[in-house]
């Protein structure tokens, strides 16, 4: 059976609508995705593209518009691959420095494994605090990754530790394998809200007394679940064996 399908299965008896079933569940499923090559999703092409990437020459053959930006530069791509109510999955193709914005996964666990190639993580948890503001003013937070990450790796992001609210920005071609669980409804309050770092330099919220006010970075929500102005995912053809229900 294709290593993909394998893992499909795992995925249907280790996740329910309420999420993971257990810890050795999620394991299990981890354990599997690790397995994955971009040969077993149809990525092996652009794989061996990514690995004969130079930045150099990218730099100087590619078309620059009159401010220096690059106007062929393409877009994200989504492919994707299966989504039930337990869980979703799909690929993110990112071109060199294409940035996934600010986002959160709320009441959500998420694998990620990087297939191929080279990105930059940045994510961040939320401290709780005795009033919290409200859904629009800064909330404080606290990093737990800012570092390069280099396929093969998988990370896991758990409802309320981990890293539920990352970013990322691509350094080379690469592509991002997500499993989710449960996966994105806005009908059960799981929707998507983007984020930016805030500028008020002292917001009106008192911090527990054991975190340093010097390592907090203060997020704001944008407006009704939009994404910052420019992004941009094109919907793409995902050519690996079928998942079927």
């Amino acid at each position: 059976m294709p290593k993909i399908k394998n893992l499909s299965e795992a995925c249907k008896v280790s996740f329910s609508p309420g999420g993971p079933i257990s810890e050795e569940a999620l394991e299990r499923v981890r354990a599997l995705l690790d397995e994955i090559r971009p040969l077993d999703v149809g990525l092996d092409n652009e794989a061996q593209i990514a690995r004969n990437w130079n930045s150099s020459a990218r730099q100087q053959n590619g078309r620059r518009g009159r401010n220096g930006s690059n106007q062929c530069a393409p877009p994200i791509k989504y492919l994707h691959i299966h989504e039930c109510e337990s869980f979703s999955m799909g690929i993110f193709c990112m071109p060199p420095s294409s940035v996934i914005p600010l986002h959160n996964h709320p009441g959500m666990t998420v694998l990620s494994k990087l297939l191929y190639g080279k990105l930059h993580a940045e994510s961040y948890d939320w401290i709780d605090v005795a009033d919290p503001p409200g859904q629009l003013q800064p909330r404080p937070a606290k990093c737990v990754r800012d570092r390069e990450m280099t396929a093969p790796e998988t990370t896991i992001l758990y409802p309320d530790r981990g890293g539920n609210i990352h970013t990322f920005r691509a350094v080379t071609p690469c592509a991002l394998f997500d499993v989710l669980s449960p996966p994105y409804s806005a009908e059960n309050g799981r929707d998507c809200s983007y984020f930016r770092k805030s500028l008020v330099k002292e917001p009106s919220v008192v911090l527990p007394s054991e975190i340093n006010s010097s390592e907090v970075v203060w997020l704001e929500e944008l407006e009704d679940h939009q994404p910052p102005e420019g992004f941009v995912v094109a919907r793409g053809l995902y050519k690996g064996p079928v998942i079927r229900r």
